[in-house]
């Protein structure tokens, strides 16, 4: 009787064990539980790699938030380069979860009277930038809920900011603030107007479209241009047709491909790039490179059927 009474005792707690264990197992969070939990900083910059100044604003955001996780969208933006920065920045944001903070410092006017600015869109997101248009795309698709001057001090590093480097005295704290939670209010008073960035834009005529080239897709040297797809196609153009194209004072007629293997290797192309511009490549090559251009540059792609007079 006194073994059975032993043996129903050391089942009992065998299973009282496992169910403690269970309960604890449940109540950890799960990958995706930590992951969501955590804020995230993207970065951007026209800073390059070869010297420190990413790693110093990494620096800063860390020391405020050591939770937080920063990711980037590239350092490599050609410096001073507004425009490219805004194309670069509309076309990772949809990526994105609401509540994500872009830090974006592409500041060519650095250390001037123009505003450093925190802004929220319709879409839930922040981003820590410089009044310099640079947001004006990302702002048109998705909407703006609230933009503020940053200009508390308890949001920024030291009581004396540097004139040239506000990414590691202003936008690298401000942003690191927000992550950590801090209301978005208290960064500074509202923003009324913002700066708006007004990119060139393609125009069509009875013979054509006249566009620019506006960037380059490297590190392949691709040409990148501000048509978009549905006015290319209004030209009357379909996939494997040749294309009458005016770059500069060079024409050149060039196969309409879907992708680059379409060509044989070492040949020109036009093609749809995959956020639905006008592209001009060379497979396995550089179309830069190979014809000596580089942005930006004028570029007329005729209708189809009609012949342009190159010069």
């Amino acid at each position: 009787m006194l073994s059975r009474i032993r043996l129903f005792a050391f089942f009992g707690v065998f299973a009282w064990l496992g169910m403690t264990a269970c309960s604890r197992q449940s109540a950890l969070p799960t990958a995706t539980q930590a992951s969501a939990a955590r804020p995230i900083i993207v970065f951007m910059t026209d800073f390059g790699t070869a010297n420190d100044a990413v790693a110093i604003c990494r620096a800063v955001i860390y020391g405020i938030a050591p939770e937080v996780r920063v990711t980037d969208i590239t350092h490599q933006v050609t410096p001073y380069s507004i425009e490219e920065a805004s194309r670069f920045l509309y076309g990772v944001t949809p990526y994105y979860p609401a509540g994500t903070v872009f830090l974006v410092v592409v500041d060519p006017g650095v250390g001037t009277s123009r505003k450093a600015i925190a802004v929220k869109s319709k879409k839930g997101q922040y981003f820590i930038l410089p009044d310099n248009g640079v947001i004006t795309p990302v702002l048109d698709r998705d909407g703006l809920a609230e933009a503020r001057e940053i200009s508390n001090q308890h949001w920024m590093i030291g009581a004396t900011l540097s004139s040239t480097f506000h990414g590691r005295d202003i936008f690298s704290p401000a942003a690191a603030h927000l992550a950590a939670g801090w209301e978005f209010n208290l960064v500074g008073p509202p923003v009324q107007q913002l700066v708006r960035l007004s990119p060139k834009t393609s125009v069509k005529s009875d013979k054509g479209i006249e566009g620019e080239i506006i960037g380059l897709d490297d590190p392949y040297g691709s040409l990148v241009t501000n048509i978009q797809r549905d006015d290319l196609k209004s030209l009357g153009y379909n996939i494997g047709d040749k294309v009458l194209v005016q770059i500069g004072k060079k024409g050149t007629a060039l196969p309409f491909a879907k992708t680059f293997m379409d060509v044989a290797v070492g040949e020109s192309m036009l093609y749809v790039d995959s956020r639905g511009r006008v592209g001009i490549a060379v497979n396995q090559g550089s179309y830069s490179k190979k014809f000596n251009i580089m942005p930006p540059e004028k570029i007329f792609i005729s209708r189809k059927g009609v012949p342009i007079k190159f010069r």
